[in-house]
């Protein structure tokens, strides 16, 4: 078995902000690493909210835009206090990283050639990527092997992830040929309302085997984890918005 058949490299990805995009990067690496898989966390979004979700540092020693700009990528890892969870954290240095990779030669691969290295010691890498369809989340693509799009049950979500699939599409035909849309996964679901109902429909008929079989519900705990820094499933394990995320990181497993 190779190095890149043993670690898969999932990219969370959707450019509309607000949909759980951080939450669902955070939720399912933890519960992978409950499920006794070796799992880094790669924060790649300015904003640094998925460092915060699983109690980095505020201000890392070495961060993702130490990583991009040719750092030893195993100096940017830093452990966590959950099991088989270690994180490569993101500060707002991040945030100038696509004027100065605009200039370089292989922009587009600078993310990859870092976590290439990390491959053999992880069986998944999961990567926050930013909300934007700009030079980082191009990198966060080329370096994947597989995207996972969080998408909130609302109408205008919708009409963001036909954009979505289709810059995927021209990553994996222009950079990066293992390239695949994993699935999509609905958050902040309220099955008592009409427009989440027909949200799901939507996704169904678009979709089909490409839509995660649980939707992720709309849940308290699920908010306040972040605020101690902790994951849903070590803040309130019996949450329902922990239970969903560790039967969603099932269905991945399965899936890949």
């Amino acid at each position: 078995m190779s190095q890149f058949d043993k670690c898969k490299i999932i990219a969370f990805a959707n450019q509309k902000g607000g949909v759980g995009k951080t939450t669902s990067a955070v939720n399912i690496a933890a519960s992978l690493g409950t499920l006794s898989k070796k799992v880094l966390l790669v924060d790649f979004d300015p904003q640094g909210n998925a460092s915060s979700g699983v109690g980095a540092k505020k201000h890392p020693e070495k961060s993702t835009y130490d990583l991009i700009f040719g750092e030893n990528p195993y100096n940017c890892i830093e452990k966590t206090q959950f099991d088989n969870l270690d994180v490569i954290p993101a500060d707002i240095s991040l945030a100038g990283a696509e004027l100065e990779l605009a200039d370089k030669q292989d922009r587009q691969f600078q993310l990859k050639k870092a976590l290439d290295t990390l491959r053999p010691d992880y069986d998944y890498i999961i990567i926050d990527c930013p909300p934007s369809l700009g030079l980082l989340t191009i990198n966060s693509l080329s370096a994947a092997d597989g995207v996972v799009v969080p998408m909130q049950c609302e109408y205008y979500a919708l009409e963001g992830l036909s954009q979505l699939t289709f810059t995927i599409s021209q990553i994996k035909r222009m950079y990066s040929p293992r390239l695949e849309l994993i699935g999509v996964i609905v958050t902040m679901f309220d099955g008592r309302l009409n427009l989440s109902l027909q949200v799901l429909d939507e996704l169904k008929k678009h979709f089909a085997d490409k839509l995660f079989t649980v939707p992720v519900p709309r849940n308290v705990r699920l908010s306040e984890a972040p605020s101690y820094g902790m994951p849903a499933l070590y803040f309130d394990k019996s949450s329902k918005g922990a239970q969903a995320y560790l039967e969603l990181a099932k269905e991945l497993e399965r899936r890949m």
